[in-house]
């Protein structure tokens, strides 16, 4: 599995020949100029917002990838999705943000998206469980601040973490804070993640920070 960053919480992940997109930003979102376009056969979003609502961005030739917009179980070519609804606030509007689970190849990915607070339901936890590889949103306004992101992703328990959302400045200071409060702070950023199955077996919630 390869997982790439593209910035704000537009993620590429590729499995064989499968490409997965996560909450690509829209035309209309003032960070879709700043996003790669590519195919994908399979588009996640989490919220009706037009900073991750844009599946027209990885569209491709005449076909069109298979849309995840919300909570409920989806199936595609043996990737196992599971939308788990939770709310989001944005510029003062509320929005569902659906939490998303997904299985691919024996490894578990659990999505937050653009989630606002760290209160998650009993059953979301329960069905959440301790995902391999965690995304969380940091950067705090309407989101997660650093202290609360880094203290629900160790409540969950995964053996990977990786924030997002966190500003174009690779200096930010919610990054800082965030991979202060994990202990962490000599970490390099990465351009692109490639992992397997073996290669979880001995991690415990560590940060992994995708340059982008």
């Amino acid at each position: 599995m390869i997982i790439t960053y593209l910035g704000k919480q537009f993620f590429k992940i590729q499995q064989g020949d499968m490409v997965i997109a996560l909450n690509p930003p829209s035309k209309d979102s003032k960070f879709g100029s700043k996003t790669s376009r590519f195919g994908s056969h399979v588009v996640l979003s989490t919220v009706n917002h037009p900073d991750y609502n844009g599946v027209e961005t990885v569209s491709y030739g005449d076909k069109e990838p298979f849309i995840i917009s919300g909570p409920g179980d989806y199936e595609i070519k043996n990737i196992f999705v599971k939308g788990i609804e939770s709310l989001s606030e944005i510029d003062g509007k509320n929005y569902i943000n659906t939490i998303y689970l997904i299985s691919i190849d024996t490894i578990t990915l659990c999505f937050l998206g653009a989630l606002s607070s760290s209160n998650l339901s009993s059953e979301a936890r329960e069905v959440i469980g301790n995902p391999d590889i965690l995304f969380v949103p940091i950067g705090g306004g309407d989101f997660l601040s650093s202290s609360s992101a880094y203290k629900l992703s160790l409540s969950l328990e995964p053996k990977i973490i990786i924030p997002m959302d966190y500003g174009e400045d690779k200096t930010n200071k919610e990054l800082k804070t965030f991979l202060k409060e994990g202990g962490e702070e000599k970490v390099k950023a990465i351009e692109k993640l490639t992992i397997k199955r073996k290669d979880l077996e001995d991690k415990e919630g560590e940060i992994i920070v995708l340059s982008h």
